[in-house]
């Protein structure tokens, strides 16, 4: 199976310093929904793995996210795509959870959900510690300009294991660098 990990938010919607709180603050990047069709059409398999401590915090409820997802799905799915899994961490940045990014726990889940290895795959995201998750599980690391994705690449060769990640304008840039 070839796997792709990808971020959420900043990735595949617009990001918000305020939360993306509900299903019409979910506003996709031009070209996410394409990107991922084009991804599974060629055979690759897409998962998700994303923070959404606005949940432990009260901004939004499940049925919220449910709803975010959900619309995310359809998108994909009108260009051809799908989400394999989608996994998120619902906890705080003090709740000592395993799954929060930087820990690798959401490509775990992902890991079990698929009954895959992570090894070697993909994980896209616009985050320094989207990536360190990654690497965390022995993936290979992508950062994308978009979301905080700008801020994040001078981060880049600063932070160990990263220095040599690809940098590419938006997820429509990674899937063109990955099919031709």
């Amino acid at each position: 199976m070839k796997l792709i990990i990808l971020d959420r938010d900043g990735v595949l919607n617009e990001d918000s310093d305020d939360y993306i709180k509900s299903v019409d603050e979910w506003i996709p990047l031009q070209g996410s929904a394409e990107a991922v069709g084009r991804l599974c059409k060629a055979g690759y398999t897409i998962a998700v793995a994303t923070n959404q401590s606005g949940l432990a915090r009260g901004y939004f409820t499940q049925a919220d996210l449910d709803a975010m997802h959900a619309k995310m799905t359809a998108l994909a799915a009108a260009e051809g795509g799908s989400f394999a899994h989608i996994a998120f961490c619902p906890h705080g940045p003090d709740d000592d959870c395993d799954c929060r990014k930087p820990l690798p726990g959401l490509i775990h889940q992902i890991e079990q959900a698929l009954k895959v290895s992570a090894q070697g795959c993909w994980m896209v995201g616009d985050s320094i510690r989207d990536l360190e998750a990654g690497v965390a599980a022995g993936c290979k690391p992508a950062l994308v300009r978009t979301g905080k994705g700008a801020k994040s690449e001078a981060k880049l060769a600063a932070t160990s294991g990263l220095e040599t990640a690809p940098v590419f304008d938006d997820l429509r840039a990674f899937a063109d660098f990955l099919l031709q």
